[in-house]
Parts: C-alpha cells; structure tokens; sequence
C-alpha cells in the first residue's frame, strides 16, 4: 500500500474511481467526481491535502481537503476547515484502506496547521478517526435548527484548544460552495457525466431522503418519479409534478404550496405529531425556497 500526492497525470482515473465509490450510495447516480474536477481550480482547494493510496499499483483511493469558515454570533466570520469527498473503490471497501488513509491524510493535515475540521458523514465510521458530533463543540449546521443534535455533522479539533484559542464559543458552519457546483451549474454536469460510460441510476435503500424538487413529495422508489424527454426516469422530481420533460404545473412557489397544502390529511398519516393546515403552510414556506424548482 502507498499513499502519495495527486498527479495531473491522476486527474481521470480518480474522478473514475470517485464515480465508482459514490455511484447510488447516497442518491440516484452522483455528483462527487463533477465537484472533484471542479474543486482543483477552486481557490478554496488544498493541493497539499489531496492524495491517492495505491494498490498493487492501482489507485483505489482519494481524499481532498477544503478551506471553509465558521460564522460566529456576532456576524464575524473564522477560517475552518473541510474534507471530502474521501473515495475507496468498492473492491476494496470495508477492508480497512479507508480509515487508513483518512488517518493519513488527518496527520497531514495537522502538520501544516489545520486546528479545526468540520464535515457531513456517517459517525460511525468517522468516530474511529476522533470525529464526534460538532453539536457537541458548540458548532451549529447551517441546514438544521440550531437547537438539533444533527448526527451526520460532524466536527474535530486536529490542534486541541483550537476552538478555545481562537475565542469560538458557538459558531455555524455552511459547506463551502463548490461542494454545489453540480447543483448550481446543471448543464455543464450533464455534459461532463455524458464523457464518461452510462451507468442505472436507481433510487434505493440506504440512500439520503429524496424529495421532489417542486412538491416535496418524498420519492421512495423509482416509479414515484417523474420522466424525461426521451422516457428515462427524473430522479427530481414527481410523477404528478414532471412528465416528458416538462412541468404539468404552469405555477408560482405559492400557488404550488397552496396546492400541497389541501393534502395535509394525507401528510399526517406520517407524522409522529399531527399538524394543522397552518403549520404545514409555514414549513412549506421555509422548505420550498430549497428545492431546485423554486431556489433563486
């Protein structure tokens, strides 16, 4: 086993065995190879931090690191730091590799001055390498009531005290916004993706909570979702919100909020506490601004 550096002459066959790793783990396909070929130019992007463990002289794994910030109560806001994607090759998953290199790249990270980390995964695999949940730390997920002990936002002092040295009490944190790029530049997604061999994408268990990017309506399996152009399956959006490619819907945010809203009956059928028609509307008015359909 080796663990080096990155190599431009690497750049293809990670992003290949970034696909591999995350391909229907977390959602139908992936997004993690496109923010890996767009993070190498990103500012934010650590070049020191990002390397490869090879195999029996093939690459089988990849980790990157990432700046990000805290922003503290008074508005100010303190450099952090992030990961990810880490990627093992599915061969070699559950092997040990990942904790190995992870462990790596964590020393290297340390010894370059990296105090503070903070990133989204599963605790765990993520607690055998000191992570912990940041809720903990006084560190709050931007996404998440600031009250809620959120259990994939997980954080670590690499430098103990950081956090008190630097005066951080409490603070939010926010993924730095190329962990986005698929979702703010769709277009240029498809078009990277279409480069490499076509692969099922399929809804599954396991996978993070899909929704439908105009309704809300959770998406559970694959005939819940609605149908491109040319017939394939469009893993955002619904059945009753998107057929061959086109909205059935000509509406506002409102109207569409207003239109969900007479299924409250139907909602509370899964609610641990039911709501009335009013709370429903007010939680759609917060949820909705997220969605792809509807965020400006």
């Amino acid at each position: 086993m080796n663990i080096r550096l990155e190599q431009t002459s690497d750049f293809r066959e990670v992003e290949e065995l970034t696909r591999e790793a995350f391909w229907n783990v977390y959602r139908p396909g992936c997004t993690e190879h496109f923010v890996l070929n767009q993070y190498r130019n990103n500012p934010d992007f650590i070049p020191e931090l990002d390397f490869v463990m090879e195999e029996d002289d093939k690459i089988i794994g990849h980790i990157m690191f990432s700046k990000a910030e805290l922003v503290l109560d008074d508005g100010s806001r303190c450099p952090s730091w992030t990961f990810g994607p880490i990627s093992i090759h599915p061969d070699y998953k559950r092997k040990g590799y990942g904790i190995k290199l992870l462990n790596y790249a964590l020393e290297r990270a340390r010894e370059i001055g990296i105090g503070f980390l903070c990133m989204e995964g599963n605790i765990n695999f993520y607690k055998h390498a000191g992570f912990g949940l940041a809720s903990k730390m006084g560190i709050h997920y931007h996404a998440e009531p600031r009250d809620a002990e959120v259990p994939y936002f997980l954080a670590q002092e690499l430098i103990p005290g950081w956090l008190k040295s630097n005066g951080i009490v409490e603070a939010t944190y926010c993924p730095p916004k190329g962990y986005f790029v698929a979702d703010a530049n769709p277009d240029a997604f498809e078009a990277y993706e279409a480069t490499f061999p076509k692969k099922e994408k399929t809804l599954q268990p396991g996978q993070l909570p899909q929704f439908c990017q105009s309704c809300g309506m959770p998406l559970a399996k694959n005939e819940d979702c609605g149908t491109n152009a040319d017939g394939s399956i469009n893993f955002d959006y619904c059945k009753y919100c998107y057929q061959e490619g086109h909205f059935l819907q000509d509406c506002t945010m409102d109207e569409m909020i207003e239109h969900c809203a007479q299924f409250i009956d139907e909602v509370n059928k899964n609610m641990p506490q039911p709501m009335t028609r009013e709370e429903y509307v007010a939680m759609m008015r917060k949820f909705f601004p997220m969605l792809k359909r509807w965020r400006k």
